[in-house]
């Protein structure tokens, strides 16, 4: 599958036919979750309707982590395999799996006010978090300083690799530091300690997003394939005009 899709006109081709698919599955998934959560989750009884901000805010939380595994895997395809569209892939995750973080930590901050009487804790959870999203503005920044796509991916993948060690410290923060942030409740040896009536759907809205994460990447892919050759086309007439001109 991955050798068939290394073809870049013929990830176009299968993309094309599966966007609109994934698109819609996305905004009808999102509409069921919701529902789910305005009509049929309860109150918590002691955050009262605050709670509601865990359906947005634990699904962006699992989606930056999920987005850097997605550019940590293509860093490796870019650097060991050389796999034509891994680099492309690696450029399309970054800002979604920055969007994903920032929308972690203004949640977390709303969430937080109410339930510890402040915005911002520097607890080892929300650190490693805001961490990640420095990573990853370097990582876009890095991507537009260098100008060739090339160098500019080999350089990238080195740093989204070195980046990845983080990704360890963000999961595993609430259990190696006693903080703030309760302990992992959903993903756990002993199995969730959330209620279904509350975890079925914050399970729905975590497909959701991840659908509308799917959805935005393989955009972003087609994009910047259609970016690149409108630049390899450009530099050829340039070339070929200066070929006329001599």
């Amino acid at each position: 599958m991955i050798r068939e899709l290394a073809n870049p006109t013929r990830f176009m081709s299968l993309s094309g036919t599966l966007l609109p698919w994934v698109g819609g599955l996305a905004a009808l998934v999102m509409a069921v979750g919701l529902y789910m959560v305005w009509f049929t989750a309860p109150a918590d009884y002691q955050q009262g309707e605050t709670v509601k901000i865990m359906y947005i805010h634990v699904p962006a939380a699992w989606l930056s982590l999920f987005f850097y595994m997605i550019m940590a895997s293509s860093a490796l395809g870019t650097l060991v395999w050389r796999h034509p569209l891994a680099d492309v892939s690696q450029k399309a995750a970054a800002p979604i799996g920055a969007a994903f973080t920032l929308i972690c930590l203004v949640t977390g901050s709303l969430w937080g006010k109410p339930m510890w009487g402040t915005y911002w804790q520097w607890d080892a959870r929300l650190t490693s978090m805001l961490v990640m999203l420095l990573i990853y503005l370097g990582i876009l920044a890095l991507w537009r300083a260098i100008e060739e796509p090339n160098r500019a991916a080999r350089a990238v993948s080195i740093l989204t690799l070195v980046g990845a060690v983080n990704v360890p410290i963000v999961k595993f923060s609430v259990d190696w530091w006693n903080t703030l942030h309760q302990p992992a409740s959903v993903f756990r040896l002993g199995g969730p300690t959330i209620h279904s009536s509350m975890l079925v759907p914050l399970l729905v809205m975590a497909v959701a997003f991840t659908l509308v994460g799917v959805a935005l990447h393989l955009s972003g892919m087609r994009t910047e394939i259609l970016r690149r050759r409108v630049r390899t086309l450009t530099i050829l007439e340039a070339e070929r005009l200066d070929a006329q001109a001599a």
